[in-house]
């Protein structure tokens, strides 16, 4: 059955481009192109799409507003389309934060040749919107989760990998850390432009240090680097003293970072000594690399599926072994923990 689409953009350029585009992927429908919040609305009573594209400036009600509206009275998935400047990705991590599952940069020229060129990834987005379980944003969290658990620095590494919707479970995850946690890198896959915003206020919401990665650095205890570029995949160079190593080279399964690139090469260079970890996230990225990774004696685990606000990554981990699962807040701990049973 198709997925049905609705687009909310006040331009009708705009709305008759992106509809175009959407509607190249033959499992996308677009049900009606509204030009606001007023429209929408009543579309949304009428047609019952599965998935909204959502643009911010709007006049009258504008995006976040209405956005909110949604989350608070009709949550369905929202792709929020976004621009590339700094003002755009504070806006775009704030709809995050409130309940879009995704953000879509909108292409600088409105012309059918550069939506030609972005159809596929857009197409992709709202695809994997789709299948989103915002039921996982009102999971209860564990009693005692939260708060830093003890640990001894013993030599081991982290590494966390997830796409936009793991935005909130690694904040999540992290909050259990301590100041002096071992070096943990959160590799994720998101929208251009909110690494940056987004390692800012990862930054106040837990105890660690944060950085952005920077190719050569060398990882220490007590700082968690957020690697997101779009244009580089993350590998580690050697451990124990090993450094980030920023490289590039075309995405692997269609990712670029991907997470099976870091964990198999943690596989090779920390192997016991390394700890990986996936959350939520669209495709199988990460699943062939957590099976070498454990393969080589490295400990594995996942956030809970139920948890997730995009399992697939999760599915596709279990399908090659994985069997070690906790929410969120639990798993900052069990990434700690010492002697934890590893899946088998």
């Amino acid at each position: 059955m198709a997925i049905k689409v609705l687009v909310v953009d006040d331009s009708i350029t705009m709305r008759a481009l992106f509809t175009n585009a959407l509607e190249t992927h033959k499992d996308l429908v677009v049900v009606g192109a509204a030009d606001g919040a007023d429209e929408a609305r009543e579309m949304i009573e009428r047609l019952h799409p599965n998935v909204i594209t959502l643009d911010v400036e709007m006049p009258g009600k504008n995006g976040i507003e209405f956005l909110t509206e949604l989350m608070e009275t009709r949550p369905i998935p929202v792709v929020m389309l976004s621009t590339l400047t700094q003002k755009g990705a504070d806006i775009s991590l704030q709809a995050i934060e409130i309940g879009a599952v995704d953000c879509f940069p909108k292409p600088q020229k409105a012309t059918p040749d550069e939506f030609h060129r972005i159809a596929g990834a857009l197409c992709k987005t709202v695809l994997t919107a789709a299948k989103t379980n915002l039921a996982a944003r009102k999971a209860a969290k564990p009693a005692g989760a939260q708060g830093a658990v003890g640990y001894a620095d013993d030599g081991r590494l982290v590494a966390i990998t997830g796409g936009m919707g793991a935005m909130e479970a690694a904040t999540e995850m992290l909050a259990a850390y301590p100041d002096n946690c071992p070096p943990t890198l959160l590799v994720l896959n998101m929208d251009e432009g909110l690494a940056v915003p987004f390692a800012s206020r990862l930054s106040k919401s837990i105890a660690p240090k944060v950085k952005l990665a920077s190719d050569g650095e060398t990882l220490e205890p007590g700082v968690v680097y957020v690697a997101a570029d779009p244009n580089r995949h993350v590998v580690i160079d050697r451990w124990p003293g090993g450094s980030v190593r920023l490289i590039e080279r075309d995405p692997v399964n269609g990712c670029r970072p991907s997470a099976d690139l870091l964990f198999a090469a943690l596989a090779k260079t920390a192997a016991a000594g390394a700890r990986g970890i996936v959350l939520s996230g669209g495709g199988p990225d990460g699943a062939a690399g957590l099976a070498a990774l454990r393969a080589a004696g490295g400990q594995t685990f996942g956030q809970s599926a139920d948890t997730a606000l995009v399992a697939e990554s999760i599915v596709a981990a279990t399908e090659r072994g994985l069997t070690s699962f906790a929410p969120p807040a639990l798993l900052g701990g069990l990434a700690l923990r010492e002697g934890v049973a590893n899946a088998a």
